[in-house]
């Protein structure tokens, strides 16, 4: 029932390229040869940061597709289709938004993701063996959340904040290099390897505590489209779908690049949780026992 992973991945990566690209043109030496102008090094920075982001959301619908080999339904070939197709445009007329993409993608396990730069350009995406594992009332539940997710706008909003995090990443680690190669390496003669050495390591290691953010947020996110999946299917549908994904034994098909496009994160220990684009199962089935 999400979509975090691919675009964080995917995002971390043009962080990378574009970070390269910016240090060949020269434009580090060039800020660096000025004393590192700190209003133009934000600027700069914010540039970098949400164009990063936003072609990570831009190409996201395309990416998830190629990811995951998705099967999209143009012409219902079956019952299930014809159904699946049905279910999501009741839903997505509930929710005010236009008609998702809707697609099969081939795994055993049960899983379904949405994805999409604009609520009425989506794609929403269900297993295979989310339609063999689940009764038709917990699949709709998972649709359902699904379409939560594309109609409060969750994509767009977690663009802004890994674009706002992006540009502090991209800000802070040529801070961090300036002082590294400035006042630790005594350089004096232009832009030296270690401003180039650290900027690279200190943008790692903070593109991962921003990761960390995005995922948090991502958490949060999760319980609100829950809930909208209970309103859209019904709220005992809705923890059967969740009690069901426990019952799994491995509840997430999903490679890990796309886990937070799904509707389960898997669980993760120590560390790990960190990153967890999805609260644990036990937790969002006792919110939604708790509101009713």
């Amino acid at each position: 029932m999400k979509r975090i992973f691919l675009l964080i991945a995917t995002n971390f990566a043009i962080m990378l390229v574009l970070s390269v690209v910016v240090s060949l043109l020269g434009a580090d030496r060039y800020l660096t040869e000025q004393g590192l102008n700190l209003g133009a090094l934000l600027i700069f920075s914010a540039i970098l940061g949400f164009g990063g982001s936003f072609i990570s959301l831009l190409i996201s619908k395309w990416m998830a597709k190629r990811a995951m080999g998705v099967h999209v339904i143009e012409q219902p070939a079956n019952e299930t289709e014809q159904w699946l197709v049905n279910t999501v445009r009741g839903q997505a007329q509930t929710a005010g938004i236009g008609m998702p993409e809707v697609g099969i993608f081939d795994s055993p396990d049960p899983n379904a993701f949405a994805t999409g730069a604009r609520r009425d350009s989506a794609l929403v995406a269900v297993s295979t063996g989310l339609l063999r594992n689940m009764r038709r009332d917990e699949v709709e539940a998972v649709l359902g959340h699904e379409i939560s997710h594309v109609a409060n706008g969750d994509m767009v909003t977690l663009t802004l904040i890994q674009g706002v995090l992006n540009t502090f990443v991209f800000f802070l680690a040529r801070v961090i290099g300036f002082i590294v190669d400035r006042v630790v390496l005594k350089n004096e003669r232009g832009t030296g390897i270690g401003y180039f050495a650290t900027v690279f390591i200190a943008q790692i290691v903070l593109g991962i505590l921003a990761s960390m953010i995005v995922a948090w947020f991502s958490r949060k996110r999760e319980f609100r489209a829950d809930s909208g999946g209970a309103h859209l299917a019904g709220t005992n549908s809705m923890i059967g779908a969740l009690e069901a994904l426990r019952r799994v034994h491995s509840p997430t098909a999903l490679p890990e690049k796309m886990a937070a496009f799904g509707i389960s994160g898997g669980t993760p220990t120590g560390l790990q949780r960190l990153f967890m684009s999805h609260p644990p199962l036990e937790a969002r089935i006792a919110a939604l026992n708790n509101a009713r």
